[in-house]
């Protein structure tokens, strides 16, 4: 993957020779989970490439039904294995609990279809390092939208951003952004409630009720691994009624 994002802004590819020894030196154990269902054409490769800009890599294989965890198993990943799919937000919480058993300072959460670029995690982590934030949220939107992004997309990005920023009370550019840098002592102030999509507008909604830190910074992203039209409007219309009840729930506390 190029380092330029899907707006057109170039971003530097990084890597960790990039920052200073001492920053390195306190980066101590930086954990990746990568949440896994049916991914076994891509996730040997993620693995692979996150290895290094990570101490360890842990896929949580969500009940897949093909060789994923095998595949991640041998690219040298930490294999966790739901027996049947309980939904991302299971599987981050899954993620969360084994990398801290493993001693991490910082969690990455990535998608492991292969649309985020490794090389961009010491981007993310280095808020949190440098003590800026707590958590960081890896927007593919920071500078706006592509122009020739399709209006589906645009208009289902804008609804859900909107009604997660008003649950929340933040103001993020990319609610749905799956590539996120936590620091490890947070995992406490998060639910993992959400069984399908809608996890990530949750733990906006947690991590602004919790107070935290957040930074956003700008990331690129692939959309040609295996997407569709239909996936996006599932997952919009997924995330805006999980989200909507969400509201609703609180009204009534």
């Amino acid at each position: 993957m190029s380092g330029e994002s899907s707006n057109g802004n170039r971003h530097e590819c990084v890597t960790l020779c990039d920052y200073p020894q001492k920053t390195r030196t306190a980066l101590k154990q930086i954990l990746v989970i990568l949440p896994a269902y049916n991914e076994e054409i891509s996730i040997g490769s993620m693995v692979h490439l996150t290895r290094s800009y990570a101490d360890k890599v842990i896929v949580v294989d969500d009940g897949s039904l093909d060789r994923t965890a095998d595949v991640a198993r041998k690219a040298g990943a930490e294999v966790i294995i739901h027996e049947v799919n309980l939904g991302k937000g299971r599987a981050l919480k899954t993620g969360f609990e084994t990398a801290l058993t493993l001693g991490a300072d910082i969690i990455v959460t990535m998608d492991s279809d292969g649309q985020h670029n490794p090389a961009e995690i010491p981007k993310l982590v280095a808020p949190i390092v440098e003590g800026e934030a707590e958590m960081v949220n890896g927007s593919r939107y920071l500078y706006g939208m592509e122009k020739n992004t399709p209006a589906y997309r645009r208009i289902g990005q804008t609804i859900l951003d909107g009604v997660t920023n008003l649950n929340s009370g933040l103001r993020i550019t990319d609610s749905q952004s799956g590539f996120r840098a936590f620091a490890a002592s947070t995992i406490e102030k998060f639910r993992f409630n959400a069984q399908g999509m809608a996890i990530e507008s949750e733990m906006l909604k947690d991590a602004g009720n919790a107070g935290l830190r957040i930074k956003e910074v700008g990331i690129g992203v692939r959309y040609d691994v295996d997407c569709s039209t239909k996936r996006p409007v599932s997952h919009g219309l997924e995330v805006l009624l999980a989200v909507l009840k969400d509201m609703v729930l609180k009204k009534h506390v």
